[in-house]
């Protein structure tokens, strides 16, 4: 269960990509009753040049698409313009979650779902569009994660390595920034959750460890430490650590 929150008071714009007509209909509905505004693209292409052309606010993003596959179309439209997208995948595949986070998207959900469960997750996503620009701008006079190899700007949202740019999501960057704040920590999933996600239960357990699990494909597995049964910590590089120096 999330946060229960009101409608959304700012009209947004949620671009639908789904290739099968039932489902893509029944999405735009809900969107519409939420008082947000739904377009629809049936396949990757398309989706990527309605992305371009109406800039939405948030993606609900299908990976199986016909023309161009949706985890390419997240990773062309992420590239153009940061936003937020919510993968669809019909396989329980921890493994594809991990690719389609690694595309860039935000989060995923299974096939079946309900559609209270996805609005609830689109309200989180775009409440969080809203807390990092709070973010970023309480950010702006915050000294760098500097840990030697690994640098952290949380002011320009900038995460560098050896010297070295690594492009993160939105969300990969606030799971990290979140950890480094507190190295060598313990935080429960449950409580990355509620810093990174913006939930307050333990439903979304699986998309943390999926993130981290993108996380530490980038930036090497040694950076975070599993606490099985607990949660996660941040382990700052050390000299000679997977060719890492400090």
């Amino acid at each position: 269960m999330l946060k229960n929150t009101n409608r959304q008071s700012v009209t947004a714009t949620v671009l639908v990509v789904e290739d099968e007509p039932t489902l893509a209909t029944a999405i735009a509905q809900r969107i519409t009753a939420e008082g947000w505004s739904a377009r629809v693209a049936s396949d990757g292409a398309s989706a990527v040049q309605a992305a371009s052309q109406f800039r939405p606010d948030l993606v609900i993003m299908d990976i199986m698409l016909p023309v161009m596959d949706g985890l390419e179309a997240t990773k062309r439209i992420v590239a153009e313009r940061p936003v937020p997208v919510l993968i669809l995948t019909a396989r329980d595949d921890e493994a594809d979650k991990v690719t389609g986070l690694g595309a860039g998207a935000d989060d995923y959900m299974t096939k079946p779902f309900s559609m209270r469960e996805l609005i609830a997750r689109c309200k989180a996503l775009l409440r969080r569009v809203e807390r990092a620009k709070v973010i970023a701008k309480n950010s702006e006079n915050e000294k760098l994660l500097d840990f030697g190899s690994l640098v952290i700007d949380p002011a320009q949202r900038i995460v560098t390595q050896k010297g070295e740019q690594i492009h993160l999501t939105p969300t990969e960057f606030d799971l990290l920034a979140t950890l480094a704040r507190k190295p060598k920590s313990v935080l429960t999933r449950e409580k990355l959750l509620e810093e990174v996600w913006d939930w307050v239960d333990a439903s979304g357990t699986r998309t943390v460890d999926s993130h981290v699990k993108a996380l530490r494909h980038k930036l090497g597995a040694h950076l975070i430490r599993t606490v099985h049964g607990v949660g996660y910590a941040f382990e700052p590089p050390e000299e000679g650590q997977d060719g890492v120096q400090a």
